[in-house]
């Protein structure tokens, strides 16, 4: 058995393409992206962990399997996941995904609609070979939310939602290591803590959604960025990206804060140093939509072996 994949990384961040699966999955291409999300997620899990987990992969890669859209008026419908499930969205791996789609020849340079489970999407792909994602609509559901966090104290931040559920800090208002590239290893222990403590004290987003990704400000990198970030994921690897839908979630914040007009942009670096552009268009009840703009590039293309007699063949998997 093999699965046919097509690598890339967007700002330093990975994307696995599954562009070729085994012909009798045929519930990966049929129902709404939501229901395949879901059966993709009983009876087939074995794709996400043998493409992302060792020793194929590794924790801070994002999959993103290729599938029919139900909507012919879109080019592609996607499903993403990382090391210990299923997202939502992902706008570093849409950038990626849209690379990746010019790469195989399905399309050219313009604007195209990109199905997800929670929506439509729409990956510009320009002449110079940046990208530019117009998201769903994004908001700061709430603010200034005080958590008590062992060992670090009290910890302010927002919850916001863009395409993903976040938790989003200034880092210069808490006890917290500064959001330098040479700190990694202290963010991630801080930021986990942070989230387990936001799930132990049932801090969620709307509807009880856990808020699974935590994003921490820092100061600007002079002549590159308006702020720099640090975004642990679930699966606790960090975002080498600066991570589009944790902007998304910021540029709501900025917005309803009065801090960000429509279409002002806002250049948001990663802990790495690269950029993503964001820009906002104002919509009803606060909400706003993201416009975040960003560069990938294709750097492999493989075949997976699955081969029956490795005991590792669906990946090394620590849940039983």
């Amino acid at each position: 058995m093999q699965l046919k994949v097509i690598d890339s990384h967007t700002g330093g961040e990975p994307t696995r393409t599954v562009v070729g699966w085994p012909d009798n999955l045929e519930g990966l291409d049929t129902g709404s992206l939501a229901q395949r999300k879901q059966y993709m997620a009983e009876q087939c899990d074995w794709i996400r962990s043998a493409c992302i987990n060792e020793p194929r992969g590794h924790d801070a890669m994002v999959g993103a399997l290729l599938c029919k859209p139900v909507n012919p008026d879109c080019v592609a419908g996607v499903l993403f996941f990382n090391n210990v499930g299923y997202l939502s969205s992902c706008i570093h791996g849409t950038i990626g995904l849209t690379v990746t789609l010019a790469h195989m020849g399905r399309i050219t340079t313009g604007k195209h609609k990109i199905e997800t489970p929670i929506g439509e999407v729409v990956a510009e792909l320009h002449q110079d070979g940046k990208v530019t994602v117009t998201n769903v609509p994004s908001y700061r559901y709430q603010a200034n939310v005080t958590v008590d966090v062992p060992g670090h104290g009290s910890v302010v931040g927002d919850i916001g939602w863009g395409g993903n559920w976040f938790f989003l800090v200034d880092g210069s208002q808490v006890k917290c290591p500064a959001v330098r590239s040479e700190n990694i290893a202290k963010l991630t222990e801080f930021s986990a803590a942070l989230s387990h403590t936001l799930a132990e004290q049932g801090i969620t987003g709307e509807g009880g959604v856990p808020v699974d990704h935590v994003e921490i400000f820092g100061e600007p990198t002079p002549g590159v960025s308006d702020s720099r970030s640090f975004v642990l994921c679930p699966g606790l690897a960090y975002d080498r990206s600066p991570c589009g839908t944790g902007l998304s979630a910021k540029l709501a914040c900025l917005f309803a804060d009065r801090q960000l007009q429509p279409g002002q942009i806002w250049r948001q670096a990663s802990i790495l140093n690269t950029v993503f552009e964001g820009r906002i268009e104002q919509l009803e009840n606060g909400h706003i939509r993201p416009i975040i703009s960003g560069s990938a590039y294709v750097n492999g293309e493989a075949t997976l072996i699955i081969q029956d007699q490795d005991p590792f063949r669906h990946g090394i998997r620590l849940d039983g």
